[in-house]
């Protein structure tokens, strides 16, 4: 009875504590969110093509592996996430480990972009950047790394250009799109959801429309929850730095090129050609069984945007022989964002890319 009356005291003096540091820490807030920075690993624009940038990294570590890493990320948001702070960066992770790197800021689309299709991002925009990183770097090959759609598309690009990519690593890649796999598939059915009358009206997907879409997933959590967390952690200033970096991602949103979305909308979503194995880029079949490089997939166990079998149904398509499965119990964004995942699976994924690539003489 003592020991539980003392428990009680030493909980309610805690949290006393903390109500004092809550209300001392708050003037700061603002001056917190405003010195918060992101994507800050030094790197150099090396190639542009209209709003498209391609970054190389500067990597303070030397460079062991012959082939590079090129990070292909989505076209909706922004690429900083895999770059978000210094102890929460993916492109660090692989520096560190000896890479040298790249990843393509797709840029934000204009009213003259509209007409912009997945041939043009996978067969023109992408191709380019693969062809310059190999001249760049010295390598006939790269490591492809696609995060999110980017995965999607990087999939589509090592189906046409095989000869060009070592290993392919995807991280929450939608693949599968079928209606039981994800909330996404089930609210774009051709009954639910008009996407031509939305292009026709906007001629780009509009951000606003995305984020608000994204947000009413987890409706709960991104407009009630969050906000009770951040009062309850007024006090921690590591956890402000890390809200506010995230706040700062998650409402940088961009458009998506009108064709582009209507496409994916199209014939992955509603028809799931890309599985199927009826996709084209042009005249060009998509198909998954040309893909024999080894396979890295990264899952997050409660991504609610992507559902790990989505990804994992790759597996059954390629020709690959070496394939690598790796799930952490982290979200979608936790995948590259998350402590955990940073500590638990990010090491393994690097040594694993390391393993599969040309050691440097």
């Amino acid at each position: 009875m003592l020991d539980t009356m003392i428990e009680m005291q030493r909980r309610s003096y805690d949290e006393v504590l903390k109500t004092w540091g809550r209300w001392m820490n708050l003037p700061k807030v603002p001056e917190i969110a405003k010195r918060v920075a992101v994507a800050t690993t030094p790197h150099d624009v090396v190639y542009e093509e209209g709003s498209l940038q391609l970054l190389h990294y500067r990597n303070e570590h030397s460079i062991d592996l012959a082939e590079p890493i090129l990070v292909c990320y989505a076209l909706v948001n922004r690429p900083y996430i895999l770059d978000l702070q210094e102890r929460r960066s993916v492109v660090r992770q692989l520096l560190k480990r000896g890479f040298d790197v790249y990843l393509i800021d797709w840029g934000v689309p204009t009213a003259a972009d509209r007409t912009m299709r997945l041939n043009d991002y996978v067969c023109g925009l992408m191709k380019n950047c693969v062809d310059f990183v190999c001249e760049h770097a010295g390598s006939t090959q790269l490591n492809l790394l696609g995060y999110c759609m980017g995965g999607t598309m990087s999939t589509m690009f090592t189906t046409l250009y095989p000869e060009m990519v070592r290993n392919l690593i995807l991280m929450a890649a939608p693949i599968d799109f079928r209606e039981e796999n994800d909330l996404l598939c089930l609210w774009t059915k051709e009954e639910y959801f008009d996407v031509d009358a939305v292009i026709d009206a906007f001629g780009n997907c509009p951000a606003t429309m995305l984020q608000g879409s994204f947000g009413m997933m987890k409706p709960l959590q991104n407009y009630g929850e969050k906000y009770v967390n951040f009062f309850d952690k007024l006090y921690d200033d590591n956890f402000l730095e890390n809200y506010f970096s995230m706040e700062r991602w998650t409402n940088d949103n961009i458009p998506v090129a009108g064709e582009t979305f209507r496409e994916f909308v199209k014939l992955l979503y509603q028809r799931n050609m890309l599985i199927k194995g009826q996709m084209r880029l042009g005249e060009r079949p998509i198909k998954l069984d040309r893909i024999t490089c080894p396979l890295l997939m990264l899952v997050a166990e409660f991504d609610h945007l992507v559902s790990p079998q989505s990804t994992l149904a790759l597996r059954e398509h390629v020709s690959s022989q070496d394939i690598t499965e790796m799930m952490i119990d982290v979200g979608h964004v936790g995948l590259a964002v998350s402590s955990k995942a940073h500590k638990k699976i990010w090491p393994e994924a690097a040594m694993w890319i390391a393993d599969h690539s040309t050691v440097k003489h």
